[in-house]
């Protein structure tokens, strides 16, 4: 398969300047192919799969397998991952916690790499990596369709569930199971799992613990897609002067200072996903302000005493904002990945209206 085009959105990002972003999460990368936050950081595994999917939309595919093969080289005998890996030292374990959605990100990562390159090598090479990481993500869920959160060191389940994590597993189920299909390897039984959380992501959310004060909890239902449609755009519409912040980007948590470029990017992801381009173009826009001189983002900007906070350019951070730029753009097979996972071809996208909106949501 040839390269796909490079992502760029006029007015906001160029190709040149997302290559030289992506040129940042190689620098960053480690020789077993482990992507930590920034050199001599923490990793975990959802922002590790994060990065290699921003890999492969810049065109260094290699890489991104690499990145792959790495993560299924540490999966544990049980499908799981440790939650975190100690700073420089990506084989050591700093949290043995697994959590369900950093499990079940590979899934994702996966379905998006072939979705982009074609390689079903790579996928077929991945793909039992795959089957362990959402087999133990469906052992913690619960009678009811929730996916408990993660298994302690002890190996006893968490008490309760996140709509975040459930979210992100839903769309990973999901991935997973086009991904089974294509590989002639079908999983019905996890399109039954995932439309049972699906239908509580989506309708009852008083099943989950309350986390409402943070952005993610506002638009991953959508990000995810167990909400689209109307109910995507009263959402936003519900909470957008909560979390969004004009001209700087979307805050991480509603009642802080602060906007991150990760959760503005995701949330760029979701209102794309929910038809939305004229905000998400917007938003995109906005947060350009955290990009630096290296072609780097920074992970956040305190507005209340004008710095940046943390003072780290994060590697995910990074790759979220690829990931918005090909989305908006169409360039690449995989950037409707958060609009509708499958394999059917999908017409690219319209140039996006930065005054349309049509939910009620002021851009202007």
């Amino acid at each position: 398969m040839p390269l796909p085009e490079v992502p760029e959105v006029p007015g906001a990002l160029s190709a040149g300047q997302l290559l030289t972003t992506a040129r940042y999460l190689l620098a960053v990368q480690e020789p077993s192919g482990a992507i930590p936050w920034f050199p001599g950081g923490r990793l975990d595994p959802w922002d590790h799969v994060e990065c290699a999917m921003a890999l492969t939309v810049a065109g260094h595919r290699a890489e991104a397998v690499r990145a792959y093969e790495w993560l299924a080289a540490m999966q544990r005998p049980d499908g799981s991952w440790p939650a975190a890996y100690r700073r420089g030292g990506s084989d050591r374990v700093s949290d043995p916690t697994r959590e369900a959605n950093q499990t079940a990100y590979l899934a994702t990562g996966v379905w998006h790499h072939l979705l982009v390159t074609g390689d079903t090598g790579a996928a077929t090479r991945l793909w039992p990596a795959v089957r362990r990481a959402l087999e133990f993500v469906l052992a913690l869920q619960a009678p009811r369709g929730e996916v408990r959160w993660a298994r302690g060191p002890d190996g006893s389940p968490a008490p309760f569930a996140l709509l975040t994590g459930c979210s992100s597993v839903y769309h990973a189920l999901r991935c997973g199971v086009a991904l089974g299909e294509r590989l002639d390897d079908p999983q019905p039984g996890w399109e039954l799992a995932a439309d049972r959380l699906g239908h509580l992501v989506a309708e009852h959310e008083d099943v989950f613990a309350d986390r409402s004060r943070y952005s993610m909890d506002w638009y991953y239902p959508v990000l995810g897609g167990a909400v689209r449609g109307a109910a995507a755009r009263e959402r936003f519409h519900r909470r957008w002067s909560e979390f969004v912040v004009r001209g700087l980007g979307a805050r991480c948590v509603s009642d802080q200072p602060w906007v991150t470029a990760a959760e503005s990017s995701e949330l760029v992801l979701a209102l794309d996903a929910a038809g939305l381009r004229g905000p998400a173009l917007r938003l995109f826009r906005d947060i350009q302000h955290l990009r630096d001189e290296t072609g780097a983002y920074w992970t956040g900007y305190q507005f209340a005493n004008d710095v940046r906070w943390p003072v780290e350019r994060t590697t995910w951070t990074s790759a979220a904002v690829i990931l918005a730029a090909d989305a908006l753009s169409g360039a690449t097979p995989g950037s409707a990945l958060f609009r509708a996972p499958t394999d059917r071809p999908l017409e690219r996208p319209a140039a996006p209206d930065p005054a349309a909106c049509g939910c009620g949501v002021r851009v202007a």
